[in-house]
């Protein structure tokens, strides 16, 4: 059915409700649809017409909503992570992933944002795709969607997201903030914007323009190694930004939220994970308050190892001595899937 948009899932919500007022659509219907189509993930036009969530006459004043075809449900054998592995119209391939939380029953949902990217970091799978495209903000909302109706039948419950998994939020800054927004719009079984993350590899604009936009979403930064030596082997883009200047604007971000920054540091044995390394990370967080997420790397190549236990074990005892502040081994399951972070369309490798 050709005729305007107004899908819920592809506009902030503050969009889709003035886009449903130049339409004559009422508040109330425009409000039970959203609630309809994000918080219970059905968008069927002529039940919801039926159903009186939409006026009749509305059928013939907008087109029928797209979906993501689910083309797999992969669940890890040596844990409880599943992955989900999807199709776009265009025959595109994007994967989300349910991680698993420590209450009993709690998911986390990590979304994708592109498919492929152009960050081209030396240990992620989804950094060797070609890259391919930006995922619209109903194909991000979508995905949520989707996995949230596996877990609601699994009869667990959904209480956080992630923008983590392909591709760089930040290059699809505006489309991943709406998605983020939609989340977190009061209706059914919507989540804070407080469990909400969003993942950079350390862009400095859009870590300021996120920060001078005030969002209540979490933000993490990926840090790599805490020298430009060192963050350059493993991230292209440090070539371009200083990690000083990352750790800057993280300060900044930190200051204006009056709350710790999240740093992720993916942990490659015999790399970046010395008693070195605690020490550069000290003199570049200094005073900045934050919790430092330690990763094993997930390369399926090989060629990058995570450490083992001996080591890590004495790279966090030199980060209490050299950074003092809260540090947290993030557990990366369902890397017999291709699930865990960085691994993400491995299969779409050629």
């Amino acid at each position: 059915m050709d005729g305007p948009n107004l899908d819920p899932r592809d506009q902030s919500p503050a969009d889709f409700l003035e886009r449903a007022r130049q339409l004559s659509l009422s508040p109330r219907h425009a409000r039970r649809w959203l609630a309809q189509v994000v918080g219970k993930g059905e968008c069927d036009l002529a039940e919801c017409s039926r159903r009186g969530i939409l006026p009749r006459r509305f059928l013939e004043k907008t087109r029928e909503l797209p979906r993501l075809r689910l083309e797999k449900q992969i669940v890890s054998k040596a844990s409880k992570f599943q992955k989900l592995v999807f199709r776009t119209a265009d025959e595109r391939v994007v994967e989300c992933v349910l991680i698993p939380l420590h209450r009993s029953g709690a998911v986390s949902i990590c979304l994708s944002s592109q498919i492929g990217c152009v960050m081209r970091c030396r240990f992620c799978a989804t950094g060797r795709m070609r890259v391919q495209r930006d995922l619209q903000t109903w194909e991000i909302v979508d995905q949520f969607v989707q996995a949230r109706a596996i877990v609601r039948r699994e009869g667990r419950h959904v209480t956080g997201a992630v923008f983590m998994g392909m591709g760089e939020p930040f290059l699809n800054y505006d489309r991943v903030l709406a998605a983020a927004q939609i989340l977190s719009f009061p209706v059914e079984a919507a989540i804070g914007a407080e469990a909400i993350t969003i993942s950079t590899v350390g862009l400095v604009p859009q870590i300021e323009k996120f920060t001078s936009e005030g969002r209540r979403f979490r933000l993490s930064i990926s840090l790599g190694a805490a020298t430009d030596e060192k963050r350059k082997l493993l991230l292209p883009v440090a070539s371009r930004t200083p990690v000083a200047e990352i750790m800057e604007a993280a300060r900044r971000y930190a200051k204006s939220r009056h709350a710790r920054v999240m740093l992720s540091y993916v942990s490659i044995s015999g790399l970046n994970v010395s008693e070195d390394d605690a020490r550069a990370l000290g003199d570049l967080i200094r005073d900045t308050p934050v919790r430092l997420d330690l990763i094993d790397v997930d390369d399926p190549t090989g060629r990058y190892l995570a450490p083992a236990a001996a080591e890590l074990n004495r790279f966090r005892d030199a980060l209490r001595r050299y950074v003092g502040q809260p540090v947290v081994r993030r557990y990366s399951g369902g890397s017999d899937i291709g699930a865990a972070c960085g691994a993400l369309g491995s299969d779409q490798i050629p």
